[in-house]
């Protein structure tokens, strides 16, 4: 699964927001110690992660991914997904970050599949390979 557009979702049919669904790594920083997550949903208000940390309502935590770090708390939590309310919005921009996007119209670079097992890749390659295995959060051998 990858990103999808924004979309305007009613919430309780009171407001619209906009979310994108994603599936990246993320993090939880409690009292308890830093617990991994899987974000599924972000918006400039919160986020839909999944973990098995032992998180409860209405407790503190700080969300975490990349560049972006917020304090947030938990607004509920159902079997092993949480949704936590930032306390304070993001900026638009800085999610369009976590999803690999700009808020301008400029032409983003094509890129091409990775190579296949085998194949040597270039110092370029390897360089992009290491930067998207930061990006989400996994670890590309050398």
């Amino acid at each position: 699964m990858g990103v999808e557009n924004f979309a305007k979702v009613s919430q309780g049919g009171k407001r619209t927001v906009k979310r994108a669904r994603v599936l990246l790594a993320a993090r939880l920083q409690t009292a308890a110690g830093d617990v991994e997550a899987r974000l599924r949903d972000l918006s400039q208000r919160g986020a839909l992660l999944e973990c098995s940390g032992p998180l409860q309502v209405d407790s503190e935590v700080v969300f975490a991914r990349g560049d972006t770090v917020v304090p947030a708390r938990v607004a509920w939590k159902s079997g092993n997904r949480v949704g936590i309310e930032f306390l304070r919005p993001i900026d638009e921009n800085e999610v369009l970050v976590q999803l690999g996007r700009t808020s301008s119209n400029a032409v983003q670079p094509r890129f091409r599949r990775p190579r296949l097992h085998g194949e040597t890749l270039s110092d370029q390659e390897r360089k992009l390979a290491r930067a998207w295995g930061l990006a989400v959060g996994l670890a590309v051998p050398d």
